[in-house]
């Protein structure tokens, strides 16, 4: 698509793929997403679709200031942090070295 996004652990958390109307968007959980549309419903929407009812959330990026922002930010990064940590595989026994003879 060629719009910036913002990862971590090479999983996407945020992106401007809607910059052009305006909008940032962050990839929350719907809990979250409820909770930032009701304290700041001027700043946040849900995404249209099924996007939207699994937390992809919209960021008015005009509406928003440093801090809002950077905090919505924050929730999105840890949320996906925490995700990564889940799925991550388990480590691979360490191989054991032979001794020469």
């Amino acid at each position: 698509m060629g719009a910036a996004d913002f990862r971590v652990g090479g999983r996407i958390f945020a992106t401007l793929a809607h910059e052009a109307k305006g909008y940032g968007n962050l990839m929350l959980t719907p809990a979250q997403q409820a909770l930032f549309v009701e304290d700041q419903p001027d700043v946040f929407l849900p995404v249209a679709g099924g996007w939207g009812r699994n937390g992809a959330t919209h960021v008015r990026l005009e509406a928003a200031n440093e801090d809002l922002l950077a905090g919505a930010l924050r929730t999105a990064w840890k949320l996906r942090q925490e995700k990564n940590e889940k799925t991550a595989p388990a480590p691979k026994p360490a191989k054991k070295k032979r001794l020469a003879r």
